[in-house]
């Protein structure tokens, strides 16, 4: 049986600007975990690899035993939703195109207009910011009640990739990168005309 009250006890606190070796924690936290914990977190953190993202992974992930891995893939579905619905609006593409929709009759967004408001930053290094402090937010939200548990230490762990994303770019780097996925994705449109 897993000490999840040690575990929790022993992990550094977090803002979205804490210095850490997300890596070596990750591997701390998985070294006192049981096999199925183990399983679990190695699912949360394949949400972490855009490839793995597509219909089926979040079916999974919307099946899951955990609360949180539900809640949060749920939120993190709707906003990459979003996302590619204010791009394709941008690029003048038909609104569903690289979307992923599990079922006809979906809830509305209840965070749209909120979302909306940060999609329409022309800053893009900022909007991503607004866009991980959102998922913080919510992270904080799912995990509420969860003090020493499995679910508060999945919490942790989704905090600590957003944090890490962000210590290995410095401002300057992150435009730069920014910048260039901007350019790559107009270039991919350039020229390219829809007949809907």
């Amino acid at each position: 049986m897993n000490n999840y009250v040690y575990i929790v006890s022993c992990l550094p606190v977090l803002t979205p600007d804490t210095p850490v070796d997300a890596d070596q924690i990750i591997e701390e936290i998985l070294e006192q975990c049981s096999e199925s914990d183990k399983a679990v977190i190695g699912f949360l953190l394949d949400g972490f690899d855009g490839e793995k993202l597509d219909a089926d992974y979040y079916r999974k992930a919307l099946s899951q035993e955990s609360p949180f891995l539900r809640g949060y893939f749920s939120y993190d579905l709707d906003v990459r939703n979003a996302k590619a619905r204010f791009l394709n609006r941008e690029f003048e593409r038909p609104e569903e195109t690289d979307t992923i929709s599990l079922s006809e009759d979906e809830p509305d967004f209840e965070d749209a207009p909120l979302l909306a408001d940060i999609l329409a930053n022309p800053d893009i290094l900022g909007r991503e910011k607004a866009l991980d402090d959102l998922m913080w937010k919510k992270i904080d939200e799912l995990t509420t009640f969860d003090y020493f548990d499995r679910d508060a230490i999945l919490g942790f762990i989704a905090k600590l990739k957003i944090t890490d994303r962000w210590l290995k770019l410095d401002e300057k780097t992150g435009r730069e990168l920014f910048h260039r996925i901007t350019e790559q994705v107009r270039a991919s449109f350039k020229g390219v005309e829809y007949n809907g």
